[in-house]
């Protein structure tokens, strides 16, 4: 279990890195572009290991696959955009309300209301901050974090319908074909530096790839309710990564935001567990 732990944390702490070194990058490429080199370099590193089996296909199998890759795609865009706008620290932590918010609609006990009044709190605090956020910020990290509930929603269809890592590249193939035509309308003079591609292709390993061969692994040996509680202080590891790669620094006030959204997220899903336990074969 301490690997799986140890490889639950380097997802974490990886991502967090590409998402700190795209938005260095952004004065130069721009965030769409950063999101579109993204997807786009995570699925060419995936196509020599990939074979996705396309032919006997049904129409359902189709529908959920685009369900997913709008998910992901959306995520990612509207993240970026955030970040643009607010510190990084602070749009994961309004991103983090999606999944919250799944948790709390999967959850059927009174006390976990205590835990959705401590992420309120969290919120008002947000909003309190001075100077840190911007309506657009907020909107987009809003839009990102119902993206994110999307995705968790359907990865478990995803997975019966689709094997191992095939979601994945026909979902950054299709991001990747959606984006190329804003990015080079809008933004291809900046492709022609080089040093947007090679950041592009870190962020894709980082932001992509890395995590998802990280995480793949642990699940199958550390317990989901372990996963969850860890995954909940992606905030607070945010926060750390733009503080040291890009200086940005959160007030008193932010971080104590986070810290009832990160507390309130390892609540719910820590009593949701126990209430899943504690049913006529539960675990």
């Amino acid at each position: 279990m301490r690997k799986a732990i140890l490889m639950t944390l380097g997802a974490i702490i990886v991502v967090q890195l590409g998402s700190a070194f795209a938005k260095d990058l952004f004065d130069v490429a721009g965030p769409l572009t950063m999101a579109w080199l993204r997807v786009t370099m995570a699925g060419l590193i995936l196509i020599p290991f990939v074979r996705p089996r396309l032919r006997g296909r049904t129409r359902r199998d189709w529908l959920v696959l685009g369900g997913y890759a709008l998910a992901l795609i959306g995520m990612n865009v509207t993240f970026y955009q955030a970040i643009a706008r607010i510190p990084i620290g602070l749009a994961v932590t309004i991103e983090f309300l999606g999944p919250l918010g799944v948790a709390v609609a999967k959850s059927r006990g009174v006390r976990d209301l205590l835990w959705v009044g401590l992420a309120a709190a969290g919120v008002v605090l947000l909003g309190w901050s001075p100077g840190s956020l911007t309506v657009t910020g907020v909107i987009f990290a809003l839009i990102a974090g119902a993206c994110w509930a999307a995705y968790i929603l359907i990865t478990p269809h995803v997975g019966v319908r689709w094997s191992e890592a095939e979601p994945v590249l026909l979902a950054t193939a299709f991001g990747a074909l959606v984006l190329v035509v804003p990015v080079l309308t809008l933004y291809a003079d900046r492709l022609m530096n080089p040093w947007v591609w090679i950041i592009g292709l870190l962020v894709g390993l980082l932001s992509s790839v890395i995590p998802y061969i990280l995480e793949l692994t642990a699940l199958k040996t550390l317990d989901q309710r372990i996963f969850s509680i860890l995954m909940s202080i992606e905030p607070a590891m945010a926060a750390l990564s733009a503080l040291v790669i890009l200086g940005e620094r959160l007030s008193a006030t932010d971080v104590l935001a986070m810290t009832c959204v990160i507390a309130a997220s390892i609540g719910i899903t820590w009593t949701a567990a126990r209430q899943n336990s504690s049913k006529p074969g539960g675990v």
